[in-house]
């Protein structure tokens, strides 16, 4: 069956889809529609191109992710993250195939002294993740089957993200001062692909648990400044010079976009109902730098 599973994949060139169309080869026909064919600001667009492909599962790795720049530009954020997954939904709900969503830690305010599980509010800070949680909302009301996969601090070898901009500046400045009371998990967008799969997997052999909203990040937590700390690590165990670290509270580096100060994400339910559990940070970390050289 899986060989003419028909999988439509939003998004070409960010983090996810690259991890995702690595990860998803072999599972079946995978149809990749960067913004160059669908351009998620354009319902028509995205109602044309699900409908010309029929595909058998529609994976959304297409998002308005410059957390910063949405606050000043709120209606594009809206229209990618909020609009679009509704109709997406829409449409895979017509055709009765599921739809696969990536969300974000920042559906929540980061006040809770504990991981944040599923059944906790949201409440979030800024306009990104406000995006996101109207883009879940839309989602639900859309009544289809779907998952909902929240997710934080992620990161890969390809596009903008925390590990690469570190691996620059850190060999490029003697010193530097990162935020230590922002408390997460970085997340691989490899370990995200790999867990996407195995969902599919099981979906696709019959053994699906509730469809709904779950977390799915690293497991483990550490700080901005420790994930810096670790990636000077390796770079200094690979005889590459790296700055000084000091640690610094969110405070003394003001940011247009306000961000949770916790961001864990209690991911059992996933594990319960899928049987779908992710490695440690650290672990995922090492194996994302192996495959750099």
């Amino acid at each position: 069956m899986s060989g003419h599973l028909k999988i439509l994949i939003t998004g070409q060139h960010g983090q996810l889809s690259q991890a995702l169309q690595q990860r998803l080869q072999g599972q079946g026909e995978l149809i990749v529609l960067g913004r160059d064919r669908l351009d998620l600001a354009h319902v028509d667009q995205i109602r044309e191109q699900v409908r010309a492909h029929r595909p058998d599962l529609i994976i959304n790795a297409a998002a308005h992710t410059a957390v910063d720049q949405a606050e000043s530009e709120p209606d594009a954020a809206f229209a990618v993250n909020a609009t679009a997954p509704g109709v997406l939904a829409e449409e895979a709900k017509a055709l009765g195939v599921p739809l696969i969503h990536y969300s974000t830690d920042y559906v929540f305010d980061g006040s809770k002294p504990a991981p944040y599980t599923e059944t906790d509010i949201p409440n979030p800070l800024g306009v990104y993740g406000q995006s996101k949680l109207a883009g879940e909302q839309a989602i639900a009301a859309a009544g289809g089957e779907y998952l909902i996969l929240r997710t934080s601090w992620v990161y890969s070898l390809h596009g903008k993200n925390f590990l690469l901009t570190m691996q620059r500046l850190l060999q490029e400045k003697p010193q530097m001062r990162i935020v230590a009371d922002q408390i997460g998990a970085p997340t691989w967008a490899g370990t995200i692909a790999n867990s996407t799969r195995a969902l599919i997997e099981r979906w696709q052999a019959g053994q699906a648990g509730d469809w709904g909203v779950y977390h799915l990040t690293a497991q483990g937590e550490t700080s901005w400044f420790g994930f810096a700390q670790t990636i000077g690590e390796h770079l200094r165990a690979a005889g590459q010079p790296c700055a000084e670290l000091e640690a610094i509270p969110s405070s003394a580096y003001p940011t247009p976009a306000k961000r949770p100060l916790n961001s864990r994400l209690d991911c059992s339910r996933l594990q319960q109902q899928w049987q779908v559990s992710q490695p440690s940070w650290q672990d995922a970390l090492r194996e994302c730098l192996a495959r750099q050289h």
